[in-house]
């Protein structure tokens, strides 16, 4: 049997076993740090508008990864509640910045309004190992279901059911990159035994709403208003973006709940996930944070305007 065209981690046809995923495991590179580049930073926005709760640790190494959520301080059960995340892919760099740049910037604005709590890193190992799985080589923005493979999936979703209230919106921030084909859909398919079979990245933000819940008008008011920041995706030949129909500019629907992904986690009346490209010659790192906190204020100005 040939070894992998296109990872160097198994054998082609051939499912990994706990040996393959330690090599993929032992192979990983911290690159980056959670603690520095997002703890500290958000131990500073800890103030009398927003509570830091840590509400779990990966078994891994908790004391290099907590898990934290910022909560608005004030909460009133008869404010609906908005919750972000970001970071459940930790590769996503912006995915993680974008939401902590919210509630630098924002976050205490709206909070007039709303009871907000920002997740804004869920995936801290894969943050600073620059990954998209965990480090069971499990994927965590699958894992959204019931007795969870996933610790990151988990403690998310066990925090998220405690909150006092009903969740309205979900926002989840991540980025659709260069590295998906590179790296992580040739990974996935070497992991599960199947063919690789390459794709092409769009080059531009695009949402990501629920198929079972569309909310068209919600998912259009944030894409007129994102492409004011940077660039929306065009559709490919086939009318496609990422191998699923574009109803609209930007964006496409999935089964959330049915996949397990992150925006299914809740019955929130608004889901959407953003999807921002970070490495198109058209964009910066501050062209995708900026999105990501445009995407977030247009979902919770378009609330405003259209209270039930």
């Amino acid at each position: 049997m040939p070894e992998n065209a296109f990872y160097p981690i198994g054998t082609a046809g051939i499912a990994w076993s706990k040996e393959e995923k330690q090599q993929w495991l032992k192979a990983a590179t911290k690159s980056r740090s959670y603690l520095d580049d997002v703890v500290t930073k958000i131990q500073s926005l800890s103030s009398e508008h927003f509570d830091l709760i840590r509400y779990a640790a990966l078994s891994i190494d908790p004391n290099s990864y907590p898990l934290f959520a910022l909560k608005s301080q004030h909460w009133n059960k008869n404010k609906p509640v908005v919750l972000v995340t970001g970071g459940v892919h930790g590769y996503e760099t912006s995915g993680v910045h974008g939401a902590i740049q919210f509630l630098q910037t924002s976050a205490e604005r709206y909070s007039q309004d709303f009871n907000i709590v920002v997740l804004p890193c869920i995936s801290p190992w894969g943050y600073e190992h620059i990954a998209r799985w965990n480090p069971y080589t499990v994927d965590p923005n699958r894992s959204f279901v019931s007795n969870s493979p996933s610790q990151e999936a988990a403690n998310a979703m066990d925090f998220v059911k405690d909150l006092e209230g009903e969740v309205l919106l979900h926002i989840d921030l991540h980025e659709t990159t260069d590295t998906d084909e590179s790296e992580f859909r040739p990974a996935l398919s070497a992991r599960d035994g199947e063919q690789y079979i390459a794709g092409a990245i769009p080059d531009g933000f695009y949402l990501v709403g629920d198929s079972d819940n569309k909310c068209v008008d919600f998912q259009n008011a944030i894409i007129e208003v994102v492409k004011q920041v940077t660039h929306i995706a065009p559709m490919d030949d086939k009318g496609e973006i990422i191998g699923s129909k574009a109803e609209a500019e930007g964006v496409i629907y999935y089964a959330v709940k049915q996949l397990g992904l992150c925006a299914g986690m809740t019955n929130a009346k608004y889901t959407t996930t953003t999807e921002v490209y970070p490495d198109s010659e058209h964009a910066t790192a501050d062209d995708c944070n900026n999105a990501q906190v445009v995407a977030i204020e247009t979902a919770l100005d378009y609330l405003l305007k259209n209270k039930p």
